[in-house]
Formats: C-alpha cells, sequence, structure tokens
C-alpha cells in the first residue's frame, strides 16, 4: 500500500554519513529515527532510486540544493534526498554535490523506509534490486501534506520547481 496525503510517515531509521563531528552525533553514519526528526518540523523530502546515477545527480539532487533558500523561506525546515544506498555512498554523494546546510542526504540501506512508504522501484531485472520511486513529498509533524509519486520513470513531479510551487500556493 502506498502512503498517501493526510498519512504519517512510517517509523523507521535513516542513515546519515556526518562529515563533522558535533552534539549527538559522531563521525561517520549515525541513525536517524524518522519519527523523532519529523517531529514539529516542516520536512520536504525527495526520493530517488539511486546515488550517482545521471538523471539524479545532474538534475534532481542539484535542482533542490539550489533552491535550499527558497525552500526555507517558503517554511520548510529540512530538505532530505532518501535513496537505498549505504551512509557512505550517499555521504560522498553528498560531498560531490556540495550539498552541506542544504540538502541531507539519508540512506535507506536495505530499502525498509521505501518499502514502508510504497514508494518503490523494481530494478532486480536490471541487477539493482528494490530501490526508492522517483517522489517527492512534503512532511509537516510527519505527516504528509503533499505527494508527488512518479510512476513508469517519469522526471517531472519530482522535480525541485514541482514541489516548491505546490508549498508556495
Amino acid at each position: 500500500m502506498t502512503i498517501k496525503v493526510g498519512d504519517k510517515l512510517p517509523a523507521g531509521t535513516l542513515f546519515e554519513y556526518i562529515e563533522v563531528e558535533g552534539e549527538g552525533c559522531s563521525l561517520g553514519p549515525n541513525a536517524f529515527d524518522v519519527t523523532k526528526s519529523t517531529a514539529g518540523k516542516t520536512i520536504a523530502i525527495f526520493g530517488l532510486p539511486g546515488a550517482f546515477t545521471p538523471t539524479c545527480s545532474a538534475q534532481h539532487a542539484p535542482g533542490y540544493i539550489a533552491k535550499a533558500a527558497e525552500f526555507k523561506a517558503a517554511g520548510v525546515d529540512e530538505i532530505w534526498c532518501v535513496s537505498v544506498n549505504d551512509a557512505f555512498v550517499m555521504g560522498a554523494w553528498a560531498r560531490e554535490l556540495k550539498s552541506e546546510g542544504k540538502v541531507r542526504f539519508l540512506a535507506d540501506g536495505s530499502a525498509d523506509f521505501a518499502k514502508a512508504t510504497g514508494l518503490t522501484l523494481d530494478l532486480s531485472a536490471k541487477g539493482l534490486g528494490l530501490r526508492s520511486g522517483r517522489y517527492s513529498l512534503l512532511a509537516k509533524d510527519g505527516v504528509v501534506t503533499i505527494l508527488n509519486d512518479e510512476q513508469g520513470g517519469g522526471y517531472g513531479v519530482s522535480d525541485a520547481d514541482t514541489l516548491l510551487k505546490q508549498i508556495q500556493a
């Protein structure tokens, strides 16, 4: 079953590679509880099948990074990129795209979050297994208020411009 507007985000854990040790965060992969991390916040989340994939690296992730200030001006506390990769890969991708302070790159290594939301893409025939689908959503206090799910390999509704316009409307 796919998550829909009005649903709470599923409970679970995502992982982020932390470059600089800070309060409560050690250097390296750190676990973050989805429910606790979204409580009292407005979070824009976009899901992508994989790090370093051509369209995701050239268009989707850079679009959110470029528009991070506009998202924050529209009341978004954080922007998350979620993909079925490990925290080391997501950290490397974040470094390459210079996303620090703009977009958090969160790993869903076993696809548990993707499966729980129903926002999956089965790329087993291509040797890639179950991945995150391409989507964007806005969650307020952990409740989905906007959801754009791209079925069939689309590239339009998960981009930063689409979600930002919906938030500003």
